[in-house]
């Protein structure tokens, strides 16, 4: 394929997508197919001669569509959302084009100055503390990661290196062996299960808090506290928190204006995962729900889910980047340039990046550094378009629709005496359940998705089977909701006795 047909393949492809996306709700939003439906579709091997594009083209929908679940569909209501938008989908492809592997500046400069930069622009959408804002006299910064499972695991790795620096500087002869095999995490009972995978990989012990309903299924600061006694009384070393906000069942919120102090006191690091609910707080309304992120030592939020940044594009900031430099810092020789050393080098505090003490402060320059990949891609440039081309008020009006579906949606089940809601609605996420038993429930989602005309995941609160409701696509309507609800949930329950 040459640049000429590149051009009229390229306008086909665009087409193709405006198509697709344009008319999604006409398609079954889950695809009806067993495991390994693909396999005899395709050949065994890959060809020997080229086929032609038509061909290629023509086995999108003969191959890969029967297997597609719609994300974008506005019967979509499972997971949380995955963002999409048009502007983002040309950055994308401006991206693929430059396909530079930015893990320096040297190996692009605009790759690793237009990061920064965005992640100060949106760090300023959030009124986070200027010490999250690399552009200040601050000591911390922003950096994009692939999803929030890895800004969590980069999170504990880091408290677990500064944690093991502390206690061999007060004592120096203690091996680093006795000092990890008595290191202690923490999380809630309701946090993402990607937390308790970052354990794993650590290798540390994650102890999950448990939470009530009567609660809100929030970590509370006492019982937070009433452990870290606990485990020092047993010889254990308190060191990382993982506070949510937004948490997967039910969108529950950490109280973290309590729970901060108690980290800061006990010099335990915490993290924040607001993977879902973190859009929200560019909105004025919604930003009391991050008041206390001030006692963060991090905090990420995914754009990819609820901010029309398509996937993938976690956004990650540290209040003290040494900190996270100090636990991925690798300089060999083929990675070093010209001007690290006058950029972004240490100055003589070893705690102190050179380039923060500069006015105006420069650019990081050493993203590998920051993260566990060395190579990444031109990530910020679907950032750069999106915030241009939507402005911060058409990235609120957005949020603030979703929420009032949410609203809509839980208006029409509370009105209807079959149905209960199980958590507060916040943002656009409502649990519900039909009164009576599990198993009820049970049988009633699996006919919703048997039905493939809206799609919906389960979650469990106190012992219940609960069915979660979020709102997800760009294009969904009051319509969508009021369908979803009267022409396709409520059928279900009244077809028959679902005992």
């Amino acid at each position: 394929m040459d640049a000429a047909e590149f051009r009229r393949r390229g306008k086909e492809m665009v087409d193709l997508i405006a198509d697709y996306l344009e008319n999604i709700e006409q398609r079954p939003v889950y695809p009806d197919v067993e495991p390994g439906y693909l396999r005899s579709l395709i050949p065994e091997e890959a060809p020997e001669e080229p086929d032609t594009y038509e061909d290629v083209v023509k086995d999108i929908e003969r191959v890969i569509m029967p297997g597609v679940t719609h994300w974008h569909s506005p019967y979509f209501y499972a997971y949380f959302p995955t963002a999409n938008s048009f502007p983002a989908m040309l950055a994308d492809m401006l991206s693929g084009a430059i396909g530079c592997i930015g893990f320096s500046w040297a190996a692009s400069p605009a790759c690793t100055e237009l990061e920064t930069v965005m992640m100060d622009w949106l760090g300023k959408m959030l009124k986070l503390p200027e010490d999250f804002i690399a552009g200040t006299h601050g000591q911390g910064g922003g950096v994009i990661q692939g999803t929030a499972s890895e800004a969590t695991l980069v999170a504990l790795l880091a408290a677990r290196s500064r944690a093991v620096r502390m206690i061999l500087a007060s004592d120096p002869q203690r091996p680093e062996t006795g000092i990890t095999s008595k290191l202690v995490a923490y999380s809630s009972d309701q946090a993402h299960c990607s937390v308790e995978r970052a354990g794993m990989i650590a290798g540390v012990r994650m102890k999950k808090i448990p939470t009530e309903q009567s609660d809100k299924y929030a970590v509370q600061g006492e019982t937070l506290r009433r452990m870290i006694q606990e485990d020092k009384a047993a010889g254990l070393i308190p060191f990382y928190f993982c506070a949510t906000l937004g948490t997967t069942p039910s969108c529950a919120f950490d109280h973290i204006t309590e729970l901060g102090p108690i980290c800061n006191a006990e010099k335990i690091w915490m993290h924040i995962d607001a993977a879902y609910a973190g859009s929200s707080f560019i909105c004025p309304e919604f930003r009391p729900l991050l008041n206390g992120i001030e006692f963060a030592d991090s905090f990420n939020f995914n754009p990819h889910k609820w901010l029309l940044v398509n996937f993938d594009c976690s956004t990650m900031w540290v209040r003290k980047r040494s900190d996270l430099i100090g636990a991925f810092k690798m300089d060999p020789l083929y990675l070093k340039h010209d001007h690290q050393d006058s950029v972004c080098s240490t100055n003589p505090n070893p705690l102190i990046p050179l380039c923060l003490t500069l006015s105006p402060p420069l650019p990081q320059t050493t993203s590998q550094h920051w993260q566990i990949p060395l190579g990444r891609r031109f990530r910020s440039l679907k950032m750069w378009f999106v915030f241009r081309m939507y402005g911060l008020k058409g990235l609120q009006d957005y949020i603030r629709k979703h929420v009032e579906l949410a609203k809509e949606f839980e208006s029409l089940v509370r009105a209807d005496q079959r149905f209960e809601i199980s958590a507060d609605v916040v943002l656009g996420l409502v649990c519900f359940r039909l009164k009576g038993s599990n198993e009820v429930n049970e049988t009633l989602l699996k006919r919703i998705n048997n039905g493939r005309k809206i799609h919906l995941v389960p979650c469990q609160l106190s012992g219940q089977f609960v069915l979660r409701f979020a709102v997800c696509a760009r294009t969904t309507e009051s319509r969508h909701i009021r369908e979803a609800w009267g022409g396709r949930l409520i059928i279900m329950a009244e077809t028959e006795r679902l005992e």
